[in-house]
């Protein structure tokens, strides 16, 4: 299900959060990065593709403008959002929550597809030896991975992360975002994620937007994307960006600049 944003901007009372961004289409099995400073935008705009918000402007869903009731509920259905908190500390065990999810979008009726499929994607995530621990027992980065779980246990067409890696060590990140990847082009998944680290979102994205200011920015390949210019004036640093081994760009952050500042 490809998805394509338009002209969307949305305000939390009087304060404005995004004006008027362009998402040019992200297709199935495609991965678009979201990145930007704090408070751009990142979550906001996530919330809105997901219809947990409404905005001004223009989502368009597999080539279809959503405006009616109706589309919403679809979008909702086929899209699985997942937030960078992650706090449930419900009494139920981790194989049971990410069987809940999976019956939410399915039969309430078990079957052992059902627990075949839950199974499955514990073992994906390595977290198999904590499946008959109990959600109250998990540090913040096993949650972390449970709520990923459950996103994918949903087999979502459209798939959108906020910041899944926060609460994650460096190994950790790697295999989540590799699954990711790899499970976007397997099940034809539409996947957006918002995420902080530029190195990472560079190795695991085909496309990269950059949000300033409630704005796109710039939107393409990270190598076209992540420039010594756009991390001045975006994220106020003076870096120095080079290809690494792979051909992928490499950031790395040289000293703070104050050209950023107040600009808007």
């Amino acid at each position: 299900m490809s998805v394509r944003v338009e002209g969307l901007s949305f305000r939390y009372g009087s304060t404005p959060v995004l004006e008027d961004v362009l998402l040019a289409e992200c297709r199935p099995g495609e991965l678009l990065g979201l990145v930007g400073p704090n408070a751009a935008g990142k979550s906001t705009l996530l919330r809105c593709v997901a219809g947990l918000l409404r905005g001004t402007g223009r989502i368009w869903l597999d080539g279809e403008v959503v405006t009616t009731s109706e589309q919403w509920r679809t979008l909702r259905r086929a899209v699985t959002y997942l937030p960078q908190e992650y706090a449930s500390t419900a009494a139920i065990t981790v194989f049971e929550a990410v069987l809940v999810a999976r019956q939410q979008t399915a039969s309430w009726v078990v079957g052992d597809d059902d627990v075949a499929a839950v199974a499955s994607i514990l073992d994906d995530l390595r977290l198999e030896p904590i499946a008959l621990r109990y959600l109250s027992e998990l540090s913040g980065g096993q949650r972390q991975l449970v709520a990923v779980a459950q996103a994918l246990a949903r087999e979502p067409r459209v798939l959108l992360l906020d910041e899944p890696t926060s609460s994650l060590d460096l190994q950790r990140q790697l295999e989540l975002l590799q699954l990711v990847r790899s499970l976007a082009e397997v099940r034809s998944m539409t996947v957006l994620i918002a995420l902080h680290d530029l190195n990472l979102a560079a190795r695991f994205v085909d496309r990269l937007v950059v949000l300033h200011q409630g704005r796109s920015f710039v939107d393409g390949p990270p190598c076209e994307v992540l420039t010594e210019m756009m991390l001045r004036h975006v994220y106020g640093v003076e870096a120095r960006v080079e290809l690494d081994g792979d051909g992928l760009p490499r950031v790395t952050p040289l000293r703070s600049v104050r050209e950023a500042a107040g600009s808007r």
